[in-house]
This record gives C-alpha cells, structure tokens and sequence, in this order.
C-alpha cells in the first residue's frame, strides 16, 4: 500500500511538472510570437517593392526613418466618405516625398453616402499630379448600418460611379484595398476589373478569386520611425 502511495505521489508530481512545462513553453511561443509579429516583414526577394500606409492613427512619423528600414512607397490616407479628411494628409505627403519615398492616397469608401459626394471630397483633398502613385480605395465598411437600405446591386453601381469619377481626376485606374468581410458580402474582385490590394497579418491572404498587387502583411510593426506601430505593405514579384 505504502508503494502505491508513493508511486501515485511521484506520478503526481511529475504531472505537475509535466504540465508547468508546457505553460512555460506556451508563454515563450506566446512571447516570441508576439516580438516576431512587431518585428517581421516579408522576404525581398519574394516582395521586392515595399512599403507603409499611415494616417492619423500612426501619430507623428520620422520619414527619414521610413526611408531607413526600406520603405520604398507610402500610401497616406487622405479621406473618408463624403465629408471627413485626414488632417495629417498634406503634410504625410509633403514628407514623405521629401524623404525619397514614392506616394499615393487612399479614400475610405463609405456605401451609405452617395458616389458623386464622395469622389468630390477626395478630388478636393488629391491633386492633379502624374508622379503619385494610382489612387487606392478602402472597402471595409458595409451598408447594412446605412440609415436608408443601400441594396447590394446599388453598392456596386454607386462604387462604380465613385471609381469612374476619381480615375477622371487623376488619369489612373485606382487600386480596391478590400477587406475579407467586404469580398465575403459583395465579390467584387471578379466584377470590377482593378488592381487588389490585400490584408492578411503574416500569411497571404487567399480571399480574392483572382491573384493580388498588393498585401497589406502586418498592421503591428515596430519601429523608430514613429510612436505607434506601422502598417506594412508589400507587392509581389
């Protein structure tokens, strides 16, 4: 009886150990995986051009150290729906170009407001210039809050309506940054025929039925070059 005890002591114990192992091992894989994320960007050979979307929410930004840890592009958001605009967006634009970095804006698309409001915010805020790089529209938002039904079908023609009028202003086909539950609810990768732009944190994302331009790899990069984290954008060979 006494062995058994003793057997069913030690087996205790080294459960016990066993389990304190495997909480230590998940907390370093849980770190690690949490300084890898801050720290990572995709291979330049596999993503040769690459580059950061920043607005507000990024704060102040040290371009010259943009310039620094690669960036070859930066993408400045300049407006959403039909009336906001991002106060930052002249002067993220005027640095930006003046540390070496190739730019473009992005328009936070709004399916509750009409086309013809929204392409004259943007086209107010964006000016006239071949060396910017295509205009990007952000379709994130769906109309299912809209204060008025917006049908799906009139999402597409309303966001056509939008994209005709922006590639007038600027002489340039735009490029769709689509976020996953957008494509999911109106697929409009295969309707409308533009360039993608993708968000996927560290793994390529596969919810366009057609191949991308550009992803969008990690939103929580770490850097000198400003307070908050950066979103890091890349393009494939």
């Amino acid at each position: 009886m006494a062995r058994r005890r003793g057997y069913a002591a030690a087996t205790g114990r080294w459960r016990l150990r066993l389990a304190a192992l495997l909480l230590l091992v998940a907390l370093i894989g849980g770190v690690w995986g949490w300084w890898h994320l801050r720290h990572w960007t995709p291979e330049r050979v596999l993503y040769p051009v690459q580059g950061i979307e920043v607005g507000t929410t990024e704060g102040a930004i040290d371009w010259a150290a943009v310039k620094a840890v690669g960036a070859d592009f930066a993408y400045v958001d300049a407006s959403a729906s039909a009336f906001a605009r991002d106060p930052a967006f002249v002067k993220n634009l005027e640095d930006a170009r003046a540390a070496g970095l190739k730019v473009g804006a992005v328009h936070l698309y709004d399916p509750c407001q009409p086309a013809e409001r929204q392409a004259a915010n943007f086209v107010t805020v964006i000016p006239r210039d071949a060396k910017m790089l295509p205009p990007a529209v952000d379709l994130d938002r769906l109309a299912d809050d809209c204060p008025v039904k917006v049908s799906d079908a009139k999402v597409e023609s309303e966001l056509m309506t939008f994209l005709n009028q922006i590639e007038t202003h600027t002489g340039k086909a735009v490029i769709l940054k689509l976020s996953r539950r957008f494509e999911a609810r109106y697929h409009v990768a295969m309707a409308i025929d533009r360039s993608l732009w993708v968000t996927g944190e560290r793994f390529e994302p596969e919810y366009t039925a057609r191949p991308w331009a550009m992803w969008t790899a990690n939103t929580h990069l770490v850097t000198d070059a400003g307070e908050e984290p950066l979103r890091w954008v890349v393009m494939p060979k």
